[in-house]
């Protein structure tokens, strides 16, 4: 959606008032949760919806046995 937007990381990171680490752990997967505010933050600048970011990958390691 940023290269959609034409929009720096580093810029929506200001625009919503994260640091650009913070964004690049949601960029590469890493994060383990992410605040509503937050998530709707990035869909009001980018002008998307949450499923145009978000993508559910099942993490096999959470799995009990």
């Amino acid at each position: 959606m940023l290269a959609k937007r034409k929009m720096k990381s580093n810029e929506l990171a200001e625009q919503i008032g994260i640091t650009t680490a913070n964004l690049s752990i949601l960029k590469t997967g890493k994060a383990k949760a992410i605040r509503f505010s937050t998530l709707d933050a990035i869909c009001k600048v980018l002008n998307c919806q949450p499923g145009d970011i978000l993508e559910f990958v099942e993490d096999n390691n959470d799995v009990p046995e």
